[in-house]
């Protein structure tokens, strides 16, 4: 039952828009954030519901948006409702009220204490005749946004999601990351909520065709469910190296699902002490180093100069590479692979990578990080519409692919126009979980309410690589041209803004929360401060509540 508690130390609600600070709620161990959000003071839940970031530490627009400081999820601090992935619960708001210089909120305990506000939708009931009914083909990122969004707006019709993974949507980043494979800690959602809270029906099978003619998608079960509106997000499929040894031996792996994280925590094994090396040394190959390298011997194999280089350039890729070689892992960098050998003592199994120069790397276990392709084989004889040369689908900004009705692609296998700094509208596949999730819940707001313009969202991504990297924007549309560092990288502390002429088009940062976040604000609205004054030493926190 909501009731009156007074807030701790504060005496009046003079706050100016933009204004947040982090209180506590007396006769409970809990607290609150208490901000001006556009003019409403109020109080909401104090920390981010994706991975629990403390949000006073986070950018709160003058416009009422507030960002958190880690993962670039955002919130409505008018409405508690979410804005931007990853979060996935909103957050409560609290009314306050002011008087005889003290200030008190009123709401439920267990509210106040839980900090999030979970979802409860209305949806019509089973069997009811319904004209309106959802299809997801995939259970990743994409998946994730498009159903939430659909309820959160409030579509009431049937909604069902056909994946091929074996469980209920989860927080990939952590496979990679983390090696995580308990599926009761990376599942987002537990099968009662998908079916009595969300009314989402889970089928368990594989798309091997769509009649969009006939609105039906086919399954490898030997289903054809119907659809009105169909979302197409399977995500990608890692690439394989077509060299001798590759396809043949035993113990060398992708890494996409949790069946695949199983695999690879398998062959390490609890004693550890393997030999592995990986190949690729972007996002997936570099945090895979990274989480593995605590008693085991990881050697990294890539063909930049830098690792990560393409994204993050060879000044920032070495820096990256630096901290994680103090994790022990070595690297082998402007190298060819050649093949792979088995070894001596099991034949099945790889024993060594051989290097185009000869090199011979030991290996027990090698793991390929050399990138993805759309994950679109199920529509490559579809005689009704035309895959990019990638192997993707083409979309507008609502994430509708063009030339098809009522057919949305998301994430990894959707080239969409870009409109952030730099952008230009030109067409980009970004392979981001925020991007596939963002792109859910656009596709899904158009779904609701059509005549809405879609909102540009600002690209962000973030990665464990022996210290937390943050990036936000994109380079694909135009590419970049300078980097502008600020801060010290030896101290752990440093900021790279990427610049086309005199535009900020995407910013990486190490231990500089909430830059990132402040920066991804900025560009959203086009108001990022240009090379030239970056250059003259401008820190962009200094701006104050975007505006």
């Amino acid at each position: 039952m909501a009731q009156e508690y007074k807030l701790k130390g504060v005496t009046s609600l003079d706050l100016k828009p933009g204004d947040k600070q982090e209180v506590e709620v007396e006769g409970l161990e809990a607290k609150v954030l208490l901000l001006n959000a556009a003019g409403t003071v109020q109080a909401i839940g104090p920390r981010c519901t994706h991975y629990g970031a403390p949000l006073v530490k986070g950018i709160l627009g003058t416009n009422g948006k507030l960002t958190c400081p880690w993962h670039g999820a955002c919130f409505n601090a008018k409405t508690g409702d979410i804005e931007d992935a990853p979060a996935l619960n909103a957050l409560p708001v609290f009314k306050t009220t002011q008087r005889d210089g003290a200030v008190y909120i009123t709401g439920d305990a267990e509210t106040i204490k839980s900090g999030n506000r979970k979802p409860t939708f209305k949806c019509s009931t089973a069997g009811a005749s319904q004209p309106d009914k959802v299809v997801v083909v995939g259970g990743g990122s994409g998946a994730l946004g498009v159903t939430e969004g659909l309820r959160e707006g409030g579509f009431t019709g049937q909604i069902t999601v056909i994946s091929n993974e074996g469980y209920l949507p989860i927080d990939r980043p952590k496979l990679s990351k983390a090696l995580l494979t308990d599926l009761n800690k990376l599942q987002w959602r537990n099968e009662e909520w998908y079916k009595t809270t969300a009314s989402i029906d889970i089928v368990q099978d594989e798309v091997t065709g769509v009649d969009f003619a006939a609105k039906t998608v086919a399954t490898k079960g030997g289903a054809n469910i119907a659809y009105t509106k169909l979302v197409l997000s399977t995500g990608g499929t890692p690439r394989l190296l077509p060299l001798q040894g590759f396809k043949v031996l035993g113990n060398i792996f992708t890494l996409r699902n949790v069946h695949d994280a199983n695999k690879i925590v398998a062959a390490i094994g609890e004693q550890k002490g393997k030999k592995i090396v990986i190949i690729g040394s972007s996002f997936i190959g570099m945090e895979l180093a990274v989480c593995t390298s605590g008693g085991n011997d990881v050697t990294v194999v890539g063909m930049e100069k830098a690792p990560l280089e393409r994204v993050l350039g060879e000044k920032v890729g070495n820096i990256i590479r630096k901290n994680v070689e103090a994790k022990g892992v070595k690297f082998y960098m402007s190298a060819g692979v050649d093949k792979a050998e088995p070894s001596g003592s099991d034949p099945s199994n790889v024993g060594y990578v051989i290097l185009k120069d000869g090199t011979k790397l030991d290996a027990d276990i090698v793991i390929l990080g050399v990138g993805v392709a759309p994950a679109t084989e199920y529509l490559k004889d579809n005689s009704v519409l035309r895959l990019e040369s990638d192997g993707s689908l083409k979309t507008d900004e609502a994430f509708a692919v063009v030339g098809l009705k009522d057919v949305y692609a998301l994430g990894d296998i959707a080239t969409y126009p870009y409109h952030g700094p730099g952008g230009e509208g030109k067409y980009v596949r970004i392979e981001h979980w925020n991007v596939a999730q963002n792109a859910g819940r656009t596709a899904a707001r158009h779904i609701n309410s059509p005549h809405l313009k879609p909102e540009f969202f600002t690209p962000v991504f973030w990665s464990a690589l022996g210290a937390q990297l943050r990036y936000c924007g994109n380079t694909q549309a135009n590419g970049w041209d300078d980097v502008v560092m600020q801060g010290n990288p030896d101290e752990g502390k440093w900021m790279a803004y990427y610049t086309k002429g005199d535009t900020v088009v995407a910013m990486a940062s190490m231990g500089a929360d909430p830059a990132m976040a402040q920066s991804a604000q900025r560009m959203q609205l086009h108001k990022m401060p240009s090379k030239k004054d970056l250059e003259g030493g401008l820190d962009i926190l200094s701006l104050g509540p975007p505006q």
